[in-house]
């Protein structure tokens, strides 16, 4: 092999975004290499040896070296990134040559393709900050856990940041409804249920349906009612990587797909109506969800048992409180989704909400 190439396929690398640099002589390794970028999405540039561009080395976002390699960027400049690619599981060798190339990681093929997919993935896709994501749950049926889910999503959109909203209550009969896209276009649940391993993050966010300015997984009228939880898990780490916000409206039961989305929640807030019926519902909601989700706190919704209030509410139940949730009618007409009303009460509790999560996590408000 001489000189360097760029792989792009069938259809050329249409809609793909760099990837990775490739060093390698052996056919066999490069066709897994290439076969490995074509699944994560990415176009890679190949090279017997290191680039003789100026900064062709540097440059790279990522740099797989193939074992048969090694000897020919042994003198490369060393930087982060590099991978080191091979096949002899019994061979003690490969980490001494990883040592002297400067590799971060050896990976041996085939065990290591999964993890190797997602990092070219997380290349392609130029990976930054994960999204700040938000669960919702009721503390009891009826609490306007789902209204507030909603209204934290629309009042996200309006703002200026990339925004999803996620459905994780197939009982629910819809989000897309309570925001009047039931009938827009994309795909639904069902459509992700057979997703394993990594599923795209830009691709995800394309194939859903646009409402108000945010794209919502919701679930279709058909019969489907769950997801394996693996889809649950690949989903919802492809919704956090394209960063921005993701807010899910969680059901108040915990089954093993809750638990891969509760998992991956910055923040839960337990919606809680301000009676003793609801506080007590509310507690068994919190110890099921506090297994698993170290950040829960507390909104409460009026009107109020005599004797109760917001605060003592989040103090009955030990947590911290986010507020007072507003009510707000909402038009005959269905034309303005909660929190659509950029100076409502409900709209401003949002906001104020958002302004002090991103703050916590260090995100520009």
């Amino acid at each position: 092999m001489a000189g360097a190439m760029t792989h792009d396929g069938p259809a050329a690398a249409e809609g793909r975004r760099s990837g990775p640099l490739i060093v390698t002589e052996d056919a066999e390794l490069l066709d897994d290499l290439l076969r490995l970028c074509a699944a994560a999405g990415a176009r890679a540039e190949v090279h017997p040896g290191v680039p003789e561009q100026r900064g062709g080395w540097d440059a790279a976002p990522l740099v797989l070296v193939g074992d048969d390699a090694a000897r020919r960027v042994r003198g490369a400049v060393r930087r982060r990134g590099v991978v080191l690619v091979g096949r002899d599981q019994d061979d003690p060798g490969v980490w001494r040559r990883a040592v002297e190339i400067g590799a971060d990681h050896v990976l041996l093929l085939p065990d290591g393709e999964q993890w190797l997919v997602d990092r070219i993935a997380d290349v392609a896709e130029g990976v930054g900050r994960p999204a700040l994501t938000v669960g919702v749950i009721g503390g009891r049926g009826g609490a306007g856990a789902s209204t507030l889910a909603c209204a934290l999503a629309v009042t996200s959109a309006r703002e200026g940041r990339r925004t999803l909203l996620v459905d994780a209550d197939s009982l629910g009969g819809g989000l897309d409804v309570l925001l009047g896209g039931e009938t827009t276009e994309g795909l639904r649940w069902p459509a992700f249920a057979a997703s394993r391993g990594r599923v795209g993050s830009g691709a995800l966010e394309e194939s859903l349906p646009q409402v108000h300015a945010l794209r919502v997984l919701s679930w279709d009228r058909g019969d489907t009612v769950a997801v394996p939880p693996q889809a649950v898990r690949a989903v919802l780490a492809a919704a956090r990587r394209r960063g921005g916000a993701v807010v899910v409206d969680l059901p108040r039961r915990v089954d093993e797909g809750v638990a891969e989305v509760l998992a991956q929640l910055d923040v839960g807030i337990l919606v809680v109506p301000g009676e003793l019926r609801g506080v007590a519902a509310a507690r068994r909601v919190a110890s099921a969800v506090g297994m698993v989700l170290g950040d829960l706190r507390i909104a409460v919704r009026g009107p109020y048992t005599p004797g109760l209030d917001d605060r003592e509410v989040a103090r009955l139940l030990g947590l911290p409180l986010v507020g007072e949730v507003p009510y707000e009618t909402p038009p005959a007409d269905g034309s303005v989704p909660p929190g659509g009303a950029a100076r409502g009460s409900l709209a401003r509790f949002c906001s104020a909400f958002w302004e002090r999560a991103l703050a916590e996590a260090g995100d520009p408000v």
